[in-house]
């Protein structure tokens, strides 16, 4: 492949298995011989000066920094593979402008008893005792606004496998983009 990297937004609620999906498509992509990297939201904000909130503002500054680091490793890498919530259909079609034309909105949907189960940060029990007043998509206060028009919507509900999931994705990739 050239070396202007195709980047693939994996966009979801807490829980929707973003990080997941990003790692096992990374390893799948660099045992077919890609250079891939991922760019983690939650990485980004934890490791950034000032720590941000979840407000819309927040979120903007923290997408823009990775759509950043994004457009700094473009020339490195085949794919690069970024999973944040990135809730807000205004700042998700900014970054679009920005990334275009190999930017890949992937919508990661699942439903909110499925994202509970797989609560591995504790995100939603904390929500439901009150101690967090602002979790995206699921307080009223912060809404996660489903997206207007993803490239792909893989369901990653607890009726749909890992490996169910992995699989349509990595059929788009190799239809859509790793196309000779």
């Amino acid at each position: 492949m050239n070396k202007d990297s195709h980047i693939i937004w994996l966009t979801g609620m807490s829980g929707s298995g973003k990080s997941t999906l990003a790692n096992l498509i990374k390893k799948y992509f660099e045992e077919k011989k890609c250079v891939v990297s991922i760019i983690d939201g939650d990485f980004v904000r934890d490791n950034d000066e000032k720590q941000l909130g979840f407000g819309l503002n927040d979120v903007r500054i923290n997408n823009m920094r990775i759509v950043s680091i994004c457009n700094k490793q473009r020339a490195n890498f085949d794919l690069i593979i970024v999973p944040v919530i990135s809730p807000y259909n205004k700042i998700r079609e900014e970054i679009r402008k920005q990334l275009k034309p190999n930017f890949h909105l992937i919508y990661l949907k699942a439903d909110v008893d499925s994202l509970k189960d797989r609560d591995t940060k504790g995100l939603y029990a904390a929500a439901d005792r009150g101690e967090i007043n602002d979790l995206i998509g699921y307080s009223e206060v912060n809404p996660y606004d489903q997206p207007n028009n993803p490239e792909l919507i893989i369901s990653t509900s607890n009726k749909v496998s890992v490996d169910e999931s992995i699989d349509i994705l990595i059929s788009y990739i190799n239809k859509e983009i790793l196309v000779d």
